[in-house]
């Protein structure tokens, strides 16, 4: 249990006060288990994880792998999504609950959860928040039967007999059909016949085929729903063996999947997956930014699931005071885990939450003694993966002093602020900037606030770092702009890191004394991104052009020792869902050299991700993926090669840290910067309009 800061209410958002919660006895042990699993029993689970990491051997080298790998099993989980509580607060756009309305939600167990409107439902006023908190795991329940599409008087046979399985019994009930409800354990077989369901118990040998057999006149089961849990695929064989001729199998547990075609041939079966509860289940723009799907075309959405469960509990159709095993006050909450653990009666187990609970967007972490004078001391705003992976690890090698981590997920900005002895972590970013101790505010957030956060952090009067890119749309680079000529003192520097690398530097020197214009070539094999992730959505992300690209055009103007002139850009034609992420750029700068970055996200993962090629005076120089540089043609100059993959963060975080500390000029000019931002707007423009932007 973790003391993390109060998430905050934003647009489209819920902020709900928890009254129960419910420990889901399957999905939350599962990740227990898998959670105190050693390495090998890890990779046993997770064979296509094995081999992700075999290809990043070679591309990264083993030890960048490796960190990656424990950096990623150290994250915490929140656990839990079966909630019910009270709202405190809506954000912008929120109109039809109110304060002090009782929902329910897929919220975590937490004193507070700020939940997206589609994801939570008002609860009937006779339904008691103890039963309401169990709306979720029904509808879960629920859509796997309506997969099923069950109609009256069928027959329906259901494998395990878990919290999902014997509310799956319970809504087949009320819906008309039979059940006959297979498991191992009699206790819950008994609560499955006092739902009214035939019982097979298989804990005494019992066979569910033959019991499915006999119970249909040989005829077989119309369907079966699988709601259990298992590593072999035998219930699946059984399932299909219980069903009559075009019957229907829907997986709603966890089962192996190695299916005999045999089974499905000769009765024409189908089977399918049921994912979640329902419709809109995982979709960005259903479960965050609140798009509804019409009525009339999707009918069951999951919120709509939540609203038919709770009115089935409402009218008496669904009655779950039976399936609470536990109680536990939220405070004993390990102690709750560990029944679910070590009893094999836990069945639903209830959390309930106490009167007081602390709103505070902020959690001390560390006590540190005062700064020493000239000392530089920092905020990071947001904690994701490249916070935590690079720019955290880069800044505590500075010796700066870090005073804040804020981010909108609190257990994301606690971790990391313990992990790297911050001061506080918060959930809301304005105390960093009206904390008068902090000097310099790091902003590694979503693409499409970092011009707003900029602009906020240079009025507060601080020194900026803000990961690249610096905006996403010419008009906030005028609001940038604008912001830097009212601050002149201040300094802004953007996470081109790249042109700090050893390798960067190593060849700008052996590049000294050339005597004509560069040709230079940029290799980017970036990688598929679906289309809907939303570095690929322009209002967010702007893109992997603007959003990554700018990378390397920086440089390649880094290395040319100028500005860039012109661009021109061409895309791959019709056919990829993403066109823009698959271009060839081509830049002139102002000394007359040229550059290409060829920037393709359509290659193979093992293939090395960055090679660059410098041709100048009869000389080449090749990068490859910032761990070798050979050279062709240089005297007394063969190879350089670092220990380990160095894209040059630890040398950019030290400049930067450096310039706040001492003063003098930015790491970066802003001239550069800008020119560098306009180029990769000018290359997605280039490659749309098919001209040749000059800047």
């Amino acid at each position: 249990m973790a003391e993390v800061p109060c998430p905050p209410v934003r647009a489209g958002q819920v902020l709900i006060r928890t009254t129960v919660s419910v420990i889901s006895p399957g999905t939350e042990k599962m990740l227990i288990e898998f959670s105190k699993a050693n390495l090998l029993q890890k990779a046993r689970q997770q064979p296509d994880k094995v081999k992700q990491v075999l290809d990043k051997i070679k591309t990264d080298g083993l030890v960048p792998t490796l960190e990656a790998v424990f950096r990623k099993l150290d994250e915490p989980l929140p656990l839990g999504y079966c909630h019910a509580g009270r709202v405190v607060e809506t954000g912008p756009g929120v109109t039809d609950v109110q304060p002090d309305d009782r929902v329910i939600s897929n919220g975590p167990h937490a004193e507070f959860a700020c939940i997206g409107r589609n994801l939570l439902a008002r609860v009937p006023p006779n339904v008691p928040d103890e039963h309401a908190a169990f709306t979720v795991p029904a509808a879960i329940a629920l859509q796997g039967i309506r997969l099923v599409a069950p109609t009256l008087g069928e027959k329906v046979c259901v494998f395990g007999m878990g919290l999902i399985g014997l509310l799956t019994v319970q809504l087949l009930r009320a819906g008309g059909c039979e059940v006959l409800a297979v498991d191992l354990n009699p206790r819950r077989l008994e609560l499955a016949r006092q739902f009214g369901a035939e019982t097979v118990d298989l804990s005494n040998g019992a066979d569910p085929v033959s019991a499915a057999r006999g119970w249909t006149a040989e005829r077989g089961v119309d369907a079966a729903i699988i709601a259990a849990s298992a590593k072999t695929d035998d219930i699946v064989h059984q399932a299909a063996e219980a069903c009559r001729k075009r019957g229907r199998i829907v997986l709603v547990g966890v089962v192996g999947l190695n299916l005999r075609r045999s089974d499905f041939y000769e009765k024409e079966l189908t089977f399918q997956v049921s994912c979640s509860y329902g419709p809109g289940r995982y979709d960005e723009n259903y479960e965050q930014r609140g798009h509804d799907y019409p009525l009339g075309f999707v009918r069951w959405t999951e919120q709509r699931n939540f609203e038919a469960v709770l009115a089935a509990m409402a009218n008496g159709s669904l009655d779950v005071g039976p399936l609470i095993s536990h109680q536990f006050p939220f405070e004993e909450a390990l102690r709750a885990y560990q029944t679910i653990e070590q009893d094999p009666a836990a069945l639903g187990v209830v959390l309930r939450y106490g009167d007081s609970a602390d709103r505070s967007a902020i959690v001390p972490i560390s006590q540190r003694p005062a700064a020493a004078s000239g000392k530089a001391v920092v905020g990071v705003i947001g904690a994701g993966n490249f916070a935590k992976a690079v720019l955290l690890p880069s800044l505590a090698a500075t010796g700066a002093e870090l005073a804040w981590i804020a981010d909108l997920n609190g257990p994301a900005a606690r971790h990391a602020a313990a992990k790297f002895s911050a001061e506080n972590a918060a959930s809301d970013y304005r105390p960093i900037l009206n904390d008068d101790r902090v000097r310099a505010v790091f902003i590694a957030t979503g693409h499409h606030t970092h011009a707003r956060l900029v602009c906020e952090a240079l009025d507060a009067g601080k020194h900026v770092f803000v990961e690249k890119p610096l905006c996403i749309t010419e008009a906030e680079l005028e609001q940038v702009e604008s912001a830097v000529r009212h601050h002149p003192s201040a300094i802004l520097m953007v996470g081109f890191n790249r042109r700090f690398s050893p390798h960067t530097s190593k060849i700008r020197d052996l590049l000294t004394g050339r005597t004509a214009p560069l040709c230079m070539s940029m290799m980017v094999n970036a990688g598929p991104i679906p289309a809907e992730h939303w570095t690929q959505d322009p209002q967010r992300g702007g893109g992997r052009i603007i959003g990554e690209g700018c990378h390397f055009i920086d440089l390649l103007s880094c290395i040319a020792g100028a500005p860039v002139a012109s661009v021109s850009a061409a895309m791959v034609g019709q056919g990829p869902a993403v066109r823009d992420d698959k271009m060839s750029i081509l830049l002139t700068f102002a000394d007359g050299s040229v550059g290409t970055v060829n920037y393709f996200a359509n290659g193979a993962r093992d293939y090395p991700k960055e090679l660059l090629e410098v041709f100048s005076d009869g000389r080449v120089l090749r990068l490859e993926n910032f761990r070798l540089t050979r050279g062709y043609g240089f005297k007394g100059f063969k190879r350089f090669k670092t220990g380990r993959q160095d894209k040059g963060h630890a040398a950019e975080l030290a400049r930067f840290i450096a310039a706040v500390e001492q003063g003098g000029e930015p790491p970066i000019p802003f001239a550069q910067i800008r020119n560098i931002t306009e180029a990769s707007f000018a290359a997605v423009r280039s490659a749309r309009e098919r001209g040749i932007v000059v800047l």
